[in-house]
């Protein structure tokens, strides 16, 4: 709970975020030391950062090309002192900011900057990372290292940029909480469709972005988007572990505070009109909450949407969604031509969701033959178990149908392509 704040603080201090992380843990162990024999103190936070800041300056005084640097920590550190610990969860002083926006500097791959924001400020272990991308302990560690190296090679300094910068920046601290949610609430591959820690973790580095820059109109809809994606989630698999298509969903089990949360969020980034990006998909995101039942979704809003989105951010991932906005106003023959044209798109030739979309609309349209050789094939690209399993499960339901007709309504959530726009980013 503390590690994110005791790390910006003596990152500030040492200007190195590799040695500011060994420090912190420094300090971890002496409380792991001294409280079994000495007793928790009465603000134990407080006591962390101050023992990591006292080390901090220790190590600033054995460097004598640091003397200048000394002075200015001396001034603002009295001995003996204890920084005062924020009032509540929502109350993150600058020195976090301060790290988000370094480890997600751009000077960083979009890996590093989510492996790198998930050690620092997320408190994850190592193994835990690696877990939840499904990748090696060694490459996430290798990942994390070269990571700080570069941040140090590069010379980036420890602040929160403004002006210009600060808008460039920002793109790229969105982003990388983009991403992590998005990997955890559609998983890539593994057993599961959802990793719930990692939704959480981003969730909660949304909601501290957006307390931070609240004038930020695009960290509010990222904010807005999470809450309302996030409130989704109980009632995304059942009771097996097996996906449960959007038109399926209990929606009582949809969470009312995280809604009125992303409601609240989505206000705040400004007027409709001038929405950025992740607005629009928490715009996307509020058509379905504010649906009380499937049948009453607004879809050509949410069509229209899709149509701003491609405009703003124009991806072969967002016409795709746009699609299945399309199929269900329009009806899916209009839908077809969309998904077709997406074919030769390179982008999309291993993507499982667009043979997904497509056998959808075949099979509405009573094509069975042909939508159960695109299910099949999305069934073949997709590396995440469930996922095939429900695919698999669409092929059988079309084999067993006499009339070549199946009930694919709303297979995807605004298009499984993913209401994220199907990991876009």
């Amino acid at each position: 709970m503390e590690s994110a704040r005791i790390i910006a603080t003596v990152a500030r201090i040492v200007r190195d975020v590799g040695i500011a992380e060994e420090i912190a843990q420094d300090a971890l162990v002496s409380a792991l030391e001294q409280w079994p024999r000495s007793g928790v103190p009465e603000r134990p936070g407080a006591w962390l950062t101050a023992t990591a800041k006292h080390r901090a300056v220790d190590l600033v005084r054995r460097r004598e090309t640091y003397a200048r640097k000394l002075a200015e920590v001396g001034r603002e550190l009295p001995e003996e002192s204890y920084d005062p610990e924020p009032s509540g969860p929502g109350d993150i002083d600058d020195d976090v900011l301060r790290l988000i926006f370094t480890a997600c500097h751009p000077v960083l791959s979009a890996g590093a900057r989510a492996a790198l924001t998930l050690r620092l400020v997320g408190g994850l272990r190592t193994d835990e990372i690696a877990r939840a991308f499904l990748v090696p302990e060694a490459t996430v560690a290798a990942r994390i290292t070269r990571a700080k190296r570069t941040l140090a090679k590069a010379g980036v300094e420890f602040e929160v940029p403004y002006g210009e910068e600060r808008a460039a920046r920002l793109g790229s601290v969105l982003e990388v909480v983009y991403l992590i949610f998005n990997e955890g609430y559609a998983a890539t591959a593994g057993d599961d469709l959802l990793r719930p820690g990692l939704c959480e973790d981003a969730l909660r580095l949304a909601r501290v972005l957006a307390a931070l820059v609240p004038a930020e109109g695009e960290a509010q809809g990222l904010a807005a988007l999470l809450e309302l994606q996030a409130s989704r989630t109980a009632a995304r698999t059942g009771p097996d572990g097996r996906p449960v298509l959007l038109a399926e969903q209990n929606r009582r089990r949809w969470d009312r505070l995280l809604i009125r949360r992303g409601f609240a969020a989505l206000e705040r980034a400004g007027d409709g009109r001038s929405y950025g990006p992740y607005a629009l998909q928490a715009a996307i995101a509020a058509c379905h909450a504010r649906a009380a039942s499937y049948e009453e979704t607004d879809w050509a809003t949410i069509a229209a949407l899709y149509g701003r989105l491609g405009v703003l951010a124009p991806s072969p991932v967002v016409e795709l969604n746009r699609a299945v906005a399309v199929s269900m106003t329009e009806g899916p023959a209009a839908a077809l031509p969309i998904v077709d044209a997406l074919a030769a798109e390179p982008a999309l030739a291993r993507y499982h969701l667009l043979p997904s979309v497509r056998g959808d609309l075949l099979a509405r349209l009573g094509r069975a033959a042909e939508a159960r050789a695109e299910f099949e094939r999305a069934a073949a690209l997709t590396r995440n178990e469930s996922e095939r399993g429900l695919l698999r499960a669409r092929v059988g339901e079309l084999g067993e149908s006499e009339t070549g007709e199946a009930e694919v309504s709303g297979e995807l959530e605004t298009g499984e392509a993913g209401e994220l726009g199907a990991g876009e980013g």
